[in-house]
């Protein structure tokens, strides 16, 4: 059985949307035939058996087209947009306070992709807290059950602002 399902779109701001298409051309471009140079090169010393430049740049062409994968899909899918209004109601690209388990937490509710270099926390609006508390506001309680857990968690909106990078 194979899952047929369409990626689930991820919010960017236009920003982080704009970084994104610059790295993907950057990879898909010049980072590309710079390391097809390197395995070239690496195949011409030889026995590729024992040729660790070779299996070295092999490794990284796999990384970089796992990314250009990643970057191609994501960016499809983005829903593009500014920050959201200032209301107070949770959305992606909010960064939102909670309290669970009577601990407070502050993180950005979106794609890490926006909050890239920014040493925030980030939670996916598809994840099980993300689902629980969007569209809830300062005050509102609401609970979910947490992907291993048996008993469902009870968190508490504290806040919620839009995300300026």
């Amino acid at each position: 059985m194979t899952d047929t399902a369409p990626p689930a779109a991820s919010y960017l701001t236009q920003e982080a949307y704009d970084r994104l298409k610059k790295e993907l051309a950057k990879l898909t471009g010049e980072d590309r035939a710079e390391i097809s140079k390197k395995i070239e090169a690496a195949r011409d010393e030889g026995d590729l058996k024992e040729n660790g430049g070779y299996h070295a740049a092999k490794e990284e062409q796999g990384k970089m087209e796992a990314r250009i994968r990643q970057l191609t899909q994501l960016l499809e899918n983005a829903i593009v947009g500014h920050a959201p209004a200032d209301d107070g109601v949770v959305e992606p690209g909010m960064v939102v306070t909670v309290e669970v388990f009577g601990e407070t937490l502050t993180f950005l509710l979106g794609s890490r992709e926006i909050a890239d270099g920014s040493g925030l926390d980030v939670y996916s609006e598809k994840s099980p807290m993300g689902k629980a508390i969007l569209d809830k506001k300062a005050g509102d309680v609401t609970s979910y059950l947490p992907p291993k857990g048996k008993e469902s968690v009870q968190v508490k909106v504290l806040s919620a602002k839009p995300y300026v990078g």
